[in-house]
């Protein structure tokens, strides 16, 4: 199936495709998967109800990629896929997720993206998924990811979770199972402007000796936008958890940050950290002083904060 200017224009957006790629792939358009490939490591295929992915990573792949991709463009619709990826023991790949949806319609278009990622044993992965929408300001793009994860004994896995821009309405829920010397980290960048609306819930079980966790978040909330960050590290065993929230506030924008700590073994060294503020000043005075105008100054510093 050949691809419209704008599908490439949202692919690369949210992952960075500017052509098909070769090797492991799925890309969904509107609710139905349009190309679909495996690799001779990377198996991808429909699950059994025909809900969704099946994705299979042998065991001892190295430095392979995946692309799964989401875009809608058809004004309305609702859409809702089930994924399974599995990554095999001593592997080390990389699944480039995300969502991209253009809405010109007075409809709310919609894309529910369940997850289910489970990394072997000794394993390492490292999850992209970047969300973006444009379009009218009359038709609502609301985007809700769900990821459930379980990092096994001696695995590794980096999910990083960006909202680029144009989401006005999003749930964005992670949970996640941490073994014995697992180790997670989970980056979230998040952006609102306008009415947009923002909750993010993380729930980080350390059930295993050695296990590790740490959660990063930016955000910038602009306009009337509102934010909601929930982040709960579970200690069960003797482990090391850190979550870290800062948040630039703008305008009229609101933002509350819900960091929770439950330890549940007293080995167990679970922290947290958060900051919400503006822009400080000095920053913006030594940019202009370099030539760059007031609000010159202060995209450079959202692009920085964000990156």
């Amino acid at each position: 199936m050949k691809l419209s200017k704008l599908d490439l224009e949202l692919l690369n957006a949210i992952a960075d495709i500017k052509e098909v790629p070769r090797g492991a792939l799925n890309i969904r358009l509107n609710g139905a998967a349009v190309i679909r490939q495996s690799s001779p490591n990377i198996s991808v295929g429909p699950n059994d109800d025909g809900t969704g992915l099946i994705v299979e990573i042998k065991p001892g792949t190295k430095d392979e990629t995946v692309h799964v991709p989401v875009v809608l463009t058809q004004a309305g619709l609702q859409d809702k896929v089930y994924n399974t990826f599995i990554v095999g023991e001593g592997a080390d790949a990389t699944i480039i997720a995300g969502c991209g949806i253009h809405n010109d319609s007075h409809a709310i278009s919609r894309h529910d993206g369940i997850h289910e990622i489970i990394v072997k044993a000794g394993a390492k992965l490292k999850y992209l998924e970047k969300h973006y929408g444009e379009g009218s300001d009359s038709g609502k793009r609301v985007l809700n990811p769900t990821t459930v994860i379980t990092v096994e004994a001696g695995a590794s896995a980096e999910l990083e979770m960006i909202q680029i821009k144009g989401v006005d309405d999003t749930v964005r829920s992670t949970v996640a199972h941490v073994h014995e010397k697992g180790s997670l980290k989970i980056i979230e960048r998040l952006l609102t402007q306008g009415e947009q609306k923002a909750e993010s819930d993380i729930q980080i079980l350390l059930e295993g000796i050695g296990g590790t966790a740490q959660v990063l978040s930016r955000a910038v909330a602009q306009g009337n936008s509102f934010q909601l960050f929930r982040a709960a590290l579970i200690g069960k065993a003797a482990c090391l958890g850190h979550v870290e929230c800062d948040a630039i506030l703008m305008d009229n924008a609101r933002i509350r940050s819900i960091p929770e700590l439950q330890a549940e073994d007293a080995d167990a060294v679970l922290t947290h950290e958060a900051a919400i503020g503006k822009i400080a000043g000095e920053q913006l005075v030594k940019l202009m002083s370099l030539g760059l105008t007031e609000q010159e100054a202060v995209n450079t510093i959202l692009e920085g904060f964000l990156k």
